[in-house]
């Protein structure tokens, strides 16, 4: 077995194991959520949850890299509109996402491509050092913009500096989807019919 074959069967087995224990530790502070318990024991239990589910969102990315990796990727294509994916893809993120234009029929699997586009527009945002985004929609093509040339690299996969930019790239090419970055915008062009 090649050496990087070995190391994501590996990474896979770990993102598998850590997904069981960490099921419970999400599960059971979302049940102390929803107690009436004082300050601050409130404010923590909040505080375990919101980081038991980006525990659990970094294990999901985890696992699907390393399954596109190894070729065991075998994604379930539906029709969905571009621009309600970016939508949704965008809802979490509020105000920094400014989301516009005129959606189209793109063959995706909903919840990972979703969590792509979501991913993409956060980096944007956070390595570029700015407060929002937009995200324009022409159909089977989305922009993301401004895109500052120093957060290029690392929206685009290319400067591995964030599991979420890396990973929404991988997953998007393992679809069929362009993502390339052009005068400060991230233009990411889902295949026609």
């Amino acid at each position: 077995m090649a050496d990087e074959e070995r190391y994501a069967q590996i990474v896979s087995i770990g993102a598998h194991d850590l997904s069981t224990p960490l099921a419970t530790v999400y599960g059971f502070a979302k049940t102390l959520a929803g107690t009436d318990l004082a300050e601050p024991a409130a404010r923590y239990v909040e505080m375990i949850e919101a980081a038991a589910a980006q525990l659990r969102d970094l294990v999901d990315e985890l696992s699907l890299v390393t399954r596109i990796e190894r070729g065991r990727y075998s994604p379930a294509l539906t029709e969905a509109d571009s621009l309600e994916l970016a939508r949704e893809a965008c809802a979490e993120l509020g105000e920094r996402v400014v989301v516009s234009g005129e959606g189209g029929a793109v063959q995706v699997d909903p919840d990972a491509t979703s969590r792509s586009l979501s991913r993409l527009a956060k980096a944007a945002s956070r390595h570029g050092g700015i407060d929002s985004v937009t995200l324009v929609i022409r159909g089977p093509e989305l922009e993301i913009s401004p895109l500052l040339k120093s957060a290029a690299g690392v929206v685009t996969g290319e400067e591995l500096r964030e599991l979420g930019a890396v990973v929404a790239v991988e997953h998007l090419k393992a679809i069929g989807v362009e993502v390339t970055a052009e005068d400060e915008r991230l233009l990411i062009r889902f295949p026609l019919g």
